[in-house]
């Protein structure tokens, strides 16, 4: 059995690199979810907000990135499912679809997908449309996200943007340009 990483071509992921198998897309599919798991215990309160700074909305979309549209989709959706039915890998090691955040991971299977689709086409290798694709990937979170929260919650919309969006946008700026110097470089390491 050969442990060769495939070479580059057009229409790859990072995970495409990997040599092919059933068990490599299960095996990533398990791991995106548990990464995704496991940022998500890095969570900080948010004073005036039911949902807190996570890493969770970073591994969401590294994973899409990475895996691709389908795997990322099935990794996401691994992970809501699983913290649904009770492990407790949500953020604060909660579990349910109960949380005001839970439109949050809802709106995190839909940019996972997006941004795996974009990194097919090339967004995760160069800075500038890294940059995009996170920034999309944010944006399709919270379309989804703070509505859920306004429903959830009873708040009005403007609230929901007061507490569920704008304390948040400094954080995912800095995911997004952590994001920008990680999947190019990635790139130029693997092309040498």
């Amino acid at each position: 059995m050969s442990t060769a990483v495939a070479p580059v071509r057009p229409g790859q992921v990072l995970a495409d690199l990997l040599p092919a198998s059933r068990v490599r897309d299960i095996a990533l599919v398990v791991g995106g979810a548990a990464l995704t798991g496991l940022a998500a215990q890095i969570s900080v309160p948010v004073p005036g907000s039911p949902v807190p700074v996570t890493g969770q909305t970073f591994a969401a979309l590294l994973v899409g990135t990475t895996l691709g549209a389908g795997r990322g989709f099935l990794s996401l959706a691994l992970y809501a499912i699983a913290g649904v039915a009770g492990m407790p890998w949500f953020a604060g090691a909660t579990s349910g679809s109960a949380a005001p955040s839970f439109g949050y991971i809802l709106g995190m299977i839909l940019a996972s997908t997006v941004v795996g689709a974009l990194a097919r086409r090339g967004a995760d290798r160069s800075v500038l449309r890294t940059a995009g694709a996170m920034l999309l990937g944010e944006a399709i979170i919270y379309a989804v996200g703070v509505p859920y929260l306004a429903v959830a919650t009873g708040m009005s919309a403007s609230a929901a943007v007061a507490a569920g969006l704008t304390p948040f946008l400094l954080g995912d700026a800095l995911k997004a340009a952590l994001a920008m110097g990680l999947l190019p470089s990635a790139w130029k390491l693997i092309k040498r």
